[in-house]
């Protein structure tokens, strides 16, 4: 049958496995085209298959001549899901309905084949008195196994999982693993819940006066580093941080590398994080030990047992002020709450910047073992172009976060009465002459430590990505704005409460940085000569 200029083979719709099937339509030379006599061309050779397979999408990388090789070979080895896609759309010959047909019937013939090897296998282990090697499931037709495996290598296409060990694998799998919404829903609903709790204890909206007679809100519900931060930024640098990581590890890295397979291109990327494990370790323990279970005992435990600190009165240490507003016990019990959270979600936030560096570290390095193929200076370029705006937004947002913190740290020892007008009243310093706005109180402020921490660690991640992927963008321009935003959010997170009118830095900050949220490419050279053509293995 000729369809399209085509010899068309129907589906037989009958029990043979896919290595049965396989060898039916290469030997009939199914989907290939007629001569220039208009007679069949004669069978598949697998050297043929695979340059037609190539040209069903001229821009994706085709099926490797070896996996080709062993659909042809007598073995153990079925065809995977995205393999049968391209195998169908050859032997339907352009045709929609008939490729339908023939992907239909190829699926069901694998699952036929992986039936046939479960139950020869089951039927063996019924057998102890005649040991022998069990056989394996069907493998993928795209990885060669060792030559020291007795077993077969798992499933690629069809997404195998790979075993996570290590805190290392573990926490990249909470960016990786589930839906994209999971982690920025679950940091969004820590936080609410915490809010409702503050509501319920009564301490969501609550004032005290100083020793000076200033009257200074220190509800939880006005400190922008327990609401807005948990809320919005960090929810924020979560979702575009999984999107870059998925973009990555699923696309990306696929294009660039061009693995056997994608089993293959996911084990090198866990070994790439595995590579980090000590600093994953050393991260966990400052955040967890330290900034959370340290942090707490001094900042908290300590001064609501002995009834004074050092520190300034907030939402924390409201009962030392108006202890009929909240109790000792429920304060420490909040707070205990609210640190455990914040411990966690700071853990994951430094987790999110390890990967980032190691993503761009592995593009970089995929890009240079890559060189020597065609056609590679393009995607490296996309690549590099979508790593570099998620990295830009996450950096941006690290640095705001840094700025909730330490804002609110200096607006406890200022005289605004509230958050709010204390920037205000900050701002219009510098159309009067009253400064009486500034800090009269001087208490300790670990937030500030903390806060600088953050700002450098996300800056240092931008600048590693600006300097390994910077000089691919044909547009240098592109870079030194991103560099300048970048180096005006660290200025402007460094004069909070240096100088009056600081919160006009802050003002001008905001904008540059929803800015560049919407906008990361910053209206740059965008490769649109390049199609974003799906690399299909």
């Amino acid at each position: 049958m000729i369809k399209n200029n085509k010899i068309f083979v129907p589906p037989p719709n009958g029990d043979s496995d896919i290595k049965e099937l396989f060898k039916q339509i290469a030997a009939a030379g199914a989907g290939r085209p007629l001569d220039n006599d208009g007679f069949p061309a004669g069978p598949w050779t697998p050297e043929l298959l695979s340059e037609a397979i190539l040209h069903v999408d001229p821009n994706r990388n085709g099926v490797d001549l070896r996996t080709v090789q062993l659909w042809f070979q007598d073995n153990d080895k079925g065809i995977s899901t995205t393999n049968i896609k391209w195998l169908a759309r050859i032997l339907g010959c352009d045709d929609r309905e008939a490729t339908n047909q023939w992907q239909v019937e190829l699926v069901a013939a694998q699952i036929r084949l992986t039936a046939k090897r479960r139950d020869a296998k089951k039927a063996m282990n019924a057998e102890p008195s005649e040991p022998q090697d069990p056989v394996p499931d069907v493998p993928p037709d795209n990885v060669t196994p060792p030559s020291t495996a007795p077993t077969s290598i798992p499933d690629t296409d069809i997404g195998r999982p790979t075993v996570r060990h290590g805190l290392a694998r573990k926490s990249e799998a909470i960016f990786t693993r589930g839906s994209p919404l999971d982690l920025p829903a679950s940091v969004f609903a820590g936080a609410t819940a915490l809010g409702f709790l503050s509501f319920m204890v009564g301490i969501h909206d609550a004032t005290y006066m100083r020793s000076d007679g200033l009257v200074k809100q220190v509800g939880f519900f006005w400190a922008p580093n327990w609401t807005i931060l948990f809320m919005v930024f960090l929810p924020l640098y979560f979702a575009f941080l999984v999107e870059l990581l998925a973009y990555w590890k699923k696309d990306g890295r696929l294009r660039l590398a061009n693995p056997a397979s994608r089993w293959e291109s996911d084990e090198a990327w866990a070994r790439n994080v595995e590579a980090s494990s000590n600093t994953f370790w050393a991260v966990f323990l400052i955040c967890v030990l330290v900034a959370g279970i340290v942090q707490w005992i001094g900042v908290s435990l300590i001064p609501l047992i002995k009834g004074s600190g050092s520190y300034a009165i907030d939402w924390g240490k409201l009962t030392l002020a108006r202890p009929e507003v909240i109790s000792v016990p429920t304060t420490l019990f909040f707070t205990g709450l609210a640190y455990l959270y914040m411990c966690f979600s700071f853990y994951i936030f430094f987790a999110g910047l390890i990967l980032l560096y190691t993503l761009v570290q592995d593009l970089w390095r995929t890009a240079q073992a890559a060189k020597a193929n065609p056609g590679t200076e393009h995607e490296f370029a996309k690549a590099s172009l979508r790593v570099m705006s998620g990295v830009f937004r996450c950096t941006i947002l690290g640095i705001i976060v840094a700025i909730c913190m330490k804002a609110q740290s200096a607006y406890l020892a200022s005289n605004g009465q509230n958050i709010v007008t204390w920037l205000v009243d900050d701002g219009f310093t510098l159309f009067s002459n009253d400064e009486d706005i500034g800090r009269t109180f001087t208490y300790r402020m670990p937030t500030h430590y903390s806060s600088l921490l953050i700002a450098i660690s996300t800056c240092v991640v931008f600048g590693y990505a600006a300097l390994r992927l910077g000089a691919t963008f044909k547009s240098h321009l592109q870079m030194w704005k991103r560099s300048a935003i970048v180096g005006f959010l660290l200025v402007a997170y460094l004069v909070i409460d240096a100088f009056s009118g600081f919160s006009l830095l802050l003002g001008i900050a905001a904008v540059l940085a929803v800015y560049g949220l919407i906008d990361p490419e910053l209206r740059a050279w965008r490769p649109t000569t390049v199609k974003d053509q799906p690399n299909v293995l």
